[in-house]
């Protein structure tokens, strides 16, 4: 108010000798954001001698330009009877700045002569407003005139760099800092930190920073941000500690790049030590962006009930607040709290969306992620290629092909090309690989994998794994040798779908190989999985004691998985003694599991050994242990049929069970021998039915003897 009265008391009074009073009443008005002062001055210097001054009118320009009144800048320039260069900069300057680019443009190519405020002015502009191939442009240009590149020329370009993740051209303007004086500037440095993060270049980033002679807030959270980002995220919470070890200051942009490297890294402990931090400054209790990291990191190391505590703590949220929280409760498989902060949510985005059919679809529940993505479209929400991706993986659960033709066309719709970049879409196309393998439809799977524009290692993975899946073991070899061979190295994933295509296949030797060769030739530990692959080999080939030995030299617990292959292989080729021993290894680990019971006793009942049939079914009651019926389900016009053994609740069980017993006859008719696992004769029997088995045996036993 006081200022305002002084520009009030020095407009009355008009007897001035020149025009640097009312250019001091103007950066007034530029300090107090007053455009309704900047026009009583302007009044008021339109009445004097000073009017068509090009210092004062150049000074109006830039007042109003300041205040964002580009309307009036632009009349005081359109009039001006005189302009200089400062003049075109100033009403470029205030162009730039709200955002009016393309009529910067048309000044800048009618200045008379520019100077390095006006290029600068421009390749700000540009890269504030995210135009970054232009704004690097305008650098080359200005550099080919000759003219000398300043601190605020390298710092945009290296914005505009950042956002295009340009490596290339920023290297080069690095090297042209390096030959600058600003070689050794604390903001130059930051900005390199901050351009080779942007690019993925963590050792370039890291380089940068080892560099600089000093560093300041922005240079430590440069660095910090970058192993956030790119990883590894342990790091980044390294940096940290030497940051405070220096004696910096952390700021809430520190505070909450650290979180999310705590969330990444599932690091509760250190999350918690940061959260007290948080809580102890209270300028930092009620940040926005600092509240939705500590949602978040809650959220994804499954602690809900602390990341709600959090949530309802923020005296503001928004759509990332409420989406962590939508996110968090899918993780904790809360899929109904999940779905209910969903519909409560004032604001959803597509992220929103991504994060409940995610819940969904890693809780089990397809159906309804699929039901949600149709809402999705129905509410003309854009899907990105994170919502494909979940659907796809829902598709390829429920391994419903129709669906997943739907999908694809959407996908092709959208116009993704499975390609790498910022927004990497390459995982779509490998989702519907995975879709159509589980679907059997290994051609169409092949088809997806060869008009993919990129692959990854996990593109030639779901081949390999899907082939195996799908009994072409020996396609999946060749995929596998074709992976070698466009350099792509394997993983343990690659290793089990190769491992299993020799076991479908019956090539012992050749997995016998390809297991030596993962230490040997890939660098590759083998894991559980690994050797569940290679007794379930050697199992099918009858190497039953081979199998058994491995098992036995295994460097890690073997769990149910290996120990139950090894069983089967023992009742395929009627092993009862090491099937015994197995059975009783497999009780150890799961006393109440029905599988060792059902195959031990259908064992005992091929071999005739009633018994001991009786004997392990007596045990199972004894124990608890109730079998799960088998199940299985067809879809027929959409309609969901599910039969259960000995189902008798079908409405049309009648005409099922004729064509069965008509099927049945047929197959005998030419030969087929019905095995135990096959109509389950055995284990569904009943226990007077056992009863009489043993008695004959009993009476044979006596007649013998």
């Amino acid at each position: 108010m006081a200022k305002h009265g002084l520009v009030r008391k020095v407009v009355g009074d008009l007897s001035f000798l020149d025009s640097s009073p009312f250019a001091k009443l103007l950066d007034t008005c530029v300090k107090s954001k007053s455009v309704f002062e900047a026009r009583r001055v302007h009044a008021r210097i339109i009445k004097t001698q000073f009017s068509s001054e090009i210092f004062i009118q150049n000074r109006l320009v830039d007042v109003y330009g300041k205040c964002g009144f580009l309307e009036d800048a632009r009349k005081v320039f359109d009039h001006m009877p005189q302009r200089n260069t400062f003049s075109w900069n100033a009403v470029i300057s205030a162009l730039t700045k709200c955002g009016a680019l393309d009529e910067a443009l048309n000044l800048f190519e009618c200045m008379p002569e520019r100077d390095q405020c006006s290029w600068n002015a421009m390749v700000s502009g540009f890269t504030q407003r995210d135009r970054f191939e232009e704004a690097l442009r305008f650098v080359v240009d200005m550099h080919g005139e000759d003219f000398v590149l300043s601190e605020y020329s390298f710092g945009s370009a290296l914005s505009a760099c950042a956002g295009l993740m340009d490596l290339n051209i920023g290297v080069q303007i690095h090297g042209l800092i390096a030959k600058s004086r600003y070689s050794l500037d604390v903001y130059m440095g930051s900005a390199l930190v901050d351009m080779y993060s942007k690019c993925g270049v963590v050792d370039s980033a890291q380089r940068a920073f080892d560099e600089m002679d000093v560093r300041n807030i922005v240079s430590w959270n440069s660095l910090i941000t970058c192993y956030e980002q790119n990883g590894p995220a342990r790091k980044a919470l390294e940096v940290f500690v030497r940051m405070m070890n220096c004696g910096i200051e952390s700021d809430e942009i520190t505070l909450a790049s650290v979180v999310s490297a705590c969330a990444s890294l599932s690091a509760i402990r250190e999350g918690l030590q940061i959260h007290a931090r948080v809580m102890k400054q209270d300028k930092y209790r009620n940040d926005l962006v600092l509240g939705n990291a500590l949602v978040d990191m809650y959220a994804k190391c499954r602690r809900v009930n602390e990341a709600r505590l959090v949530f309802d703590r923020m005296p503001l949220r928004d759509v990332v607040s409420e989406t962590s929280m939508v996110s968090g409760y899918a993780k904790a498989s809360s899929v109904k709290a999940a779905r209910l902060m969903f519909s409560n949510m004032t604001e959803r985005n597509v992220v929103s969306w991504n994060a409940l059919i995610a819940g969904y679809t890693q809780n089990g529940e397809n159906e309804e992620a699929v039901r949600l993505f149709l809402l999705l479209k129905r509410e003309s929400i854009w899907p990105t290629h994170y919502t494909f991706g979940n659907l796809l993986n829902a598709c390829a659960n429920l391994a419903d092909l129709k669906l997943g033709r739907q999908a694809h066309t959407h996908i092709l719709k959208h116009g993704f090309w499975f390609q790498s970049g910022e927004d990497s879409d390459i995982f779509v196309g490998n989702s519907l690989i995975d879709m159509y393998m589980k679907c059997g439809l290994v051609e169409d799977g092949r088809m997806v994998f060869e008009h993919m524009v990129e692959r990854d290692n996990v593109s030639w993975n779901a081949m390999i794994v899907g082939y195996a899946q799908n009994g072409h073991g020996t396609e999946a070899l060749e995929f596998f040798t074709k992976m070698l061979v466009s350099g792509e190295k394997p993983d343990h994933v690659t290793m089990i779908g190769v491992l299993s295509a020799c076991s479908h296949a019956g090539l012992v030797e050749e997995g016998r190989r390809y297991f030596q060769s993962m230490t040997a030739e890939h660098g590759l530990v083998p894991i559980k999985e690994h050797y569940t692959c290679m007794v379930d080999l050697l199992g099918r080939a009858g190497s039953l004691n081979e199998a058994n030995n491995l098992i036995q030299k295994m460097p890690m617990e073997p769990d149910a998985v290996v120990w139950g292959s090894l069983l089967a292989a023992c009742k395929v080729h009627r092993n009862i003694t090491l099937g015994k021993y197995v059975a009783e290894k497999l009780l150890e680990i799961d006393p109440l599991n029905s599988g060792p019971y059902v195959l031990l006793s259908n064992m005992y009942a091929e071999l005739g050994r009633w018994k001991d049939v009786v004997r392990v079914r007596k045990q199972m009651r004894q124990m608890g242990v109730i079998k799960e019926p088998g199940c299985s389900w067809i879809e027929i016009q959409s309609h969901l049929h599910v039969f259960m053994v000995k189902d008798k609740r079908h409405p049309h069980k009648k005409d099922i069970y004729l064509i069965l017993k008509i099927l049945t006859e047929q197959m005998k008719r030419v030969g087929y021998v019905p095995e135990v696992d096959d109509d389950e004769t055995y284990e569904e029997e009943s226990d007077s039915e056992l009863i009489l088995h043993a008695e004959m045996e009993m009476a044979v036993d006596a007649a013998v003897g």
